[in-house]
């Protein structure tokens, strides 16, 4: 049987938005691979608070491949093996969820939950978080980072085998009473693009008023509180700070956030409106081309 741990980072609140990937195979007593990929979730939208967990930039996904290619080599031993996932939950809703997204079969799985198997075989009135549980098992790894949560997740497993006196981790559910869960795989269901609106129903919500300049506050390294708007030019749309550089027409650093899709120093509460966006911008730069 293949035993492998996963572990997902992602971009926001939506399952649907993975942006890393990592993995640890288990044979015997001992981890024998790791891996770990890039995603590039299907909106570039990357909520603040994630990005303080795990560090990813809407920058560093925006030309790695999206969910299924960067999964397809894996599917195969998720799909016929047993995964190791800690909160596995979240983890495995994150698989489901972003398969379906991304119109690919979600294959039968199943899997164990370290989290639970923490709260059985190593108990702590501290609590069984993942970094915790490692921190007590003298497991060194960088927390948040999807192939180092993988790799202290499988540890986690094996340590726990080893406390249950279990012969190995594919026998360790019977071994603490803790059945593993087996979730039935399904075809893809369609499902609406996040944000997708068709002219019909936007003409029918907004009839007579033409749509708001976009415009996002964002917060300086003072902490002061500039005004980014997308300003119509006759070399087509181009964003515009009122910050001093962006006084003197420069593309400050707060218009190149805004461009990649980095939204840390966003302030105003309308990520949502980085995809528009990017669609002005990238017709402004086709029609200037032609």
């Amino acid at each position: 049987m293949t035993i492998l741990a996963i572990d997902f980072e992602t971009a926001n609140e939506r399952r649907d938005s993975a942006c890393a990937v990592g993995l640890a195979w288990i044979e015997g007593d001992r981890i024998v691979r790791r891996a770990s990929r890039l995603i590039r979730p299907p909106e570039m939208r990357f909520s603040p608070g994630n990005i303080r967990v795990h560090g990813i930039l809407p920058a560093d996904v925006r030309d790695q491949p999206g969910f299924a290619e960067a999964m397809a080599e894996f599917l195969p031993d998720l799909s016929r093996g047993l995964i190791l996932a800690h909160n596995a939950g979240f983890d495995i809703g994150v698989l489901r969820a972003s398969l379906a997204g991304a119109g690919v079969a979600v294959p039968p799985l199943t899997y164990l939950c370290t989290l639970q198997i923490s709260r059985k075989v190593f108990p702590d009135p501290a609590g069984c978080g993942l970094g915790k549980v490692a921190a007590r098992l003298g497991i060194r790894f960088e927390h948040h980072d999807a192939g180092e949560d993988a790799y202290a997740c499988a540890e986690i497993a094996l340590a726990a085998a080893r406390q249950a006196g279990a012969a190995g981790v594919a026998a360790l559910p019977r071994a603490i009473g803790l059945p593993v869960t087996r979730v039935a795989g399904g075809a893809p269901v369609p499902r609406a693009v996040p944000g997708a609106i068709s002219g019909r129903v936007l003409q029918a919500l907004r009839p007579a008023k033409a749509p708001d300049p976009l415009r996002f506050t964002m917060r300086g390294s003072t902490g002061n509180r500039y005004e980014v708007s997308l300003e119509a030019r006759s070399g087509g749309p181009q964003l515009r700070c009122t910050c001093m550089a962006g006084r003197y027409g420069m593309a400050c650093r707060h218009v190149k956030a805004l461009m990649v899709g980095d939204v840390t120093d966003l302030l105003s509460e309308n990520a949502a409106d980085l995809e528009t966006l990017h669609r002005m911008l990238a017709a402004g730069e086709r029609s200037t081309a032609s």
